[in-house]
């Protein structure tokens, strides 16, 4: 079932459940309308040096403890306190996550700005402005971010699957492992992307795993930089204080830290935390 038409957004089946997708009659255009109330396209009001963000905002002291490891409690106490509060993911609507999610695959964070700025000036973020839009000035905007052809696709399938699943709402008060499932299921959306979602749009205690993620945990010696991703997850979800801005702060400092120091070649004398032992 998809989404109806914008000649009549609003009518659904009354024996529909509440998140019921619109349906999209065969016999009128491909013309798509945003889901009444989306709690996922209302502006963020929290801001940070580089502008709105979506997420916990930081607490007025750091916890007591940030996980159950020694070890990675005290990287991520130092990192902390020589980073300060990251006020991440950046975006000015929780939908903008998704996009900037997709967007980020295999590219620098600053080509996926540029990507947004563009998306932003063709009035073309949130999901039925997505769908609405024709290919050729998706693809056009989306050029920045690299490997554009490819991720017009991934939007028209995330933007789909969004308006019909029931917007965020739905993702975030379905059983978590369920949505997780359901997003996995859509054509361009990996795990790391899956959780990225759920954990600053949805704002579900789902562990973020990527590049930066492996390096930092094997230079230290507690991972092996190959180990399966979900293996990743699990041994990072045991070990972390299952506080949601936790969750969330850890991620964004492994992002920070991994593109100033931990690089392929490590710059460990201007990293805030102890350099792993060798």
């Amino acid at each position: 079932m998809r989404p109806r038409v914008t000649q009549d957004p609003l009518l659904r089946s009354e024996a529909a459940p509440p998140h019921a997708p619109f349906v999209r009659s065969r016999r009128m255009s491909a013309v798509w309308s945003d889901l009444p109330a989306d709690p996922g396209l209302q502006l963020s009001r929290q801001e940070s040096e580089r502008g709105p963000y979506v997420g916990t905002p930081p607490p007025r002291r750091g916890p007591r403890r940030w996980a159950e490891h020694n070890g990675l409690d005290a990287l991520l106490r130092e990192l902390h306190a020589g980073f300060g509060p990251q006020r991440w993911w950046p975006a000015h609507t929780p939908f903008e996550v998704l996009v900037g999610a997709v967007l980020t695959q295999n590219t620098a964070w600053t080509n996926v700005e540029k990507a947004l700025a563009n998306l932003r000036a063709a009035d073309a973020l949130t999901p039925a402005r997505i769908l609405n839009t024709g290919a050729s000035e998706l693809r056009e905007a989306l050029r920045p971010s690299g490997y554009f052809n490819a991720k017009t696709r991934k939007l028209q399938e995330l933007s789909r699957w969004y308006l019909e699943y029931g917007g965020l709402e739905a993702l975030r008060t379905r059983p978590l492992e369920r949505v997780r499932d359901d997003l996995l299921a859509v054509w361009g959306v990996g795990p790391e992307t899956a959780d990225s979602i759920l954990c600053y749009a949805a704002g579900r205690p789902s562990v973020v795993v990527d590049a930066y993620t492996r390096r930092v945990l094997s230079r230290h010696g507690w991972c092996d930089a190959t180990a399966p991703y979900d293996e990743l997850r699990t041994w990072l979800a045991e070990r972390l204080v299952a506080q949601q801005w936790i969750l969330e702060e850890f991620h964004a400092l492994f992002v920070r830290v991994g593109y100033h120091n931990c690089k392929p070649t490590a710059r460990c004398e201007s990293c805030p935390a102890t350099a792993p032992r060798r």
